[in-house]
């Protein structure tokens, strides 16, 4: 830990130089990026910056940096340790309970907004529902095998929200391969359904999806998926 916050304080000393009083941003457009000296410190200011990105709308940034300065100066703490220590453990806690309350709110909501999205389309011509509540629609059908979950399988596929953005796609490189029995409920009963060389559409509730933890901070919480997906072939083992 004592290295990690080192090198977190030499980071962001790197950017003082560069910095102007003022309020909101400060423009660090000037800073040199020229030996690897300053490139390696760039990439230590990136990666404290993004361990803190979430303060980043309370940070008094000069106040930050002003803790960092005395740090690498060896001078005594402009504020009592019993003070501070109190003052960081209330804003952990408002933080985590503001970053909770967003969690919810975005849980909330697109649980709310799949479900509209899932009862329109389950309504559309050639939509069908599956027990489960996945939705899929036939492009194109092939005539080969249907894959098992114990199959390793070749495809294309992209993956949409509801409102469109894309966030995977094979699609534009070599198509994909895993094992059907690797990958999240409903993309693997999505699978299943598909002879090799058909071209599907699906739906995919978030409770089959990645459900209320969503993945990666790509898919929010509670969301429903979209995929297109060309299954190529079976791999023989």
């Amino acid at each position: 830990m004592r290295i990690r916050l080192g090198t977190a304080a030499l980071g962001v000393a790197t950017l003082l130089a560069a910095c102007t009083a003022s309020e909101g941003s400060m423009d660090m457009s000037s800073a040199a990026l020229d030996s690897n000296d300053q490139k390696a410190s760039y990439g230590i200011g990136l990666n404290v910056g993004s361990q803190i990105s979430e303060t980043k709308d309370r940070l008094d940034r000069m106040a930050f940096l002003r803790g960092v300065e005395d740090a690498l100066q060896g001078s005594d703490p402009a504020i009592e340790p019993e003070e501070l220590q109190m003052v960081l453990s209330q804003f952990a806690e408002e933080m985590q309970a503001a970053s909770q309350a967003a969690y919810e709110a975005s849980a909330a909501t697109n649980l709310e907004e799949g479900a509209a999205f899932l009862a329109e389309n389950g309504g559309k011509a050639g939509v069908m529902t599956t027990e489960s509540g996945l939705q899929y629609e036939v492009i194109a059908q092939g005539d080969g095998s249907m894959p098992t979950a114990a199959d390793q399988i070749q495809l294309h596929y992209r993956g949409t929200l509801i409102d469109g953005s894309e966030f995977d796609s094979s699609y534009g490189g070599e198509p994909a391969q895993f094992g059907v029995g690797g990958v999240i409920p409903g993309f693997g009963e999505a699978l299943m359904l598909m002879a090799v060389g058909s071209h599907y559409k699906f739906v995919i509730p978030s409770e089959i999806a990645y459900g209320p933890q969503g993945s990666q901070g790509v898919i929010g919480p509670n969301a429903t998926l979209i995929f297109e997906i060309e299954l190529l072939a079976i791999v023989e083992n």
